[in-house]
């Protein structure tokens, strides 16, 4: 049965899930405006389900009853794929070339219809199936395929070449774009600014990327006071923190932290 208007309640919950973390959001979709927005970190040594069991014991907001939910899987488990590329029989041999697939792997793709592109990934089955239990029916995503189409979106207000770059506690993600279109997408791991610096620039120097000219934005966990923000700075002429404008109540600092959670 279709929801009459009287039933609705115009609440959406969107989560983002990954090794060791769950962030998620309450948005009111009328006014857009966002009355709850949390992030919980797990111990390395318990098991997500138990970590996700306890966060939905401290959160009974994550209960209670949603028009829409959205769950976004977070992992670099993923590559983009051309559409006129892509057979959904062979997914798995797209993903081959970089992460390790195994044959009880299951795999899905998200569209971004508006590039021609498809995002091919492996989903956190185990998450997906417990939230199913504690939730009941919901949208899901791989995370990179909102983070590539919103900075897809935004790149229609530059010329030419774009490197933005976004920042995790110890992975980040580079995406290039040139003229709206996707040149260059990577995740990268590092444990130290200078790891950092070094896939940076390694990354510029394949683009043939001139650090003295091009722009980079940056989001994610970062600010001017970060250190990968100030070694950045010490190499890159045009580096700057991403900014988006909103009407959903965050600051700016939360709106480039939780930059793909608010955008999904």
């Amino acid at each position: 049965m279709n929801e009459t208007i009287t039933q609705k309640n115009y609440q959406k919950l969107t989560l983002l899930v990954g090794t060791g973390r769950l962030s998620f959001c309450c948005t009111n979709v009328l006014d857009n405006s966002i009355s709850n927005l949390t992030s919980a970190t797990f111990p390395a040594n318990i098991p997500t389900e138990d970590a996700l069991w306890k966060t939905f014991v401290e959160h009974p907001e994550l209960k209670m009853p949603y028009d829409n939910i959205m769950v976004l899987h977070e992992n670099s488990f993923n590559t983009f794929v051309p559409d006129a590329l892509f057979d959904e029989n062979y997914a798995a041999s797209y993903l081959q070339y970089n992460t390790q697939v195994f044959e009880t792997d299951s795999f899905e793709f998200d569209n971004i219809g508006h590039q021609h592109i498809k995002n091919v990934y492996v989903p956190l089955v185990n998450i997906n199936n417990y939230l199913l239990e504690k939730i009941g029916s919901f949208e899901f995503k791989n995370s990179n395929t909102v983070l590539v189409s919103k900075l897809l979106e935004a790149a229609r207000n530059n010329i030419g070449k774009q490197v933005y770059i976004h920042i995790q506690d110890v992975h980040f993600e580079i995406v290039v774009t040139d003229n709206q279109k996707l040149l260059f997408y990577n995740s990268f791991t590092y444990n130290t600014p200078e790891d950092f610096l070094y896939y940076l620039l390694f990354t510029l120097e394949q683009l043939e990327l001139n650090p003295e000219t091009v722009s980079i934005k940056l989001l994610g966990k970062i600010d001017e006071d970060s250190p990968l923000f100030k070694i950045g700075y010490e190499y890159i002429r045009n580096i700057a923190l991403y900014t988006q404008t909103t009407t959903n109540g965050l600051t700016e600092h939360q709106t480039r932290e939780h930059f793909i959670l608010i955008n999904a």
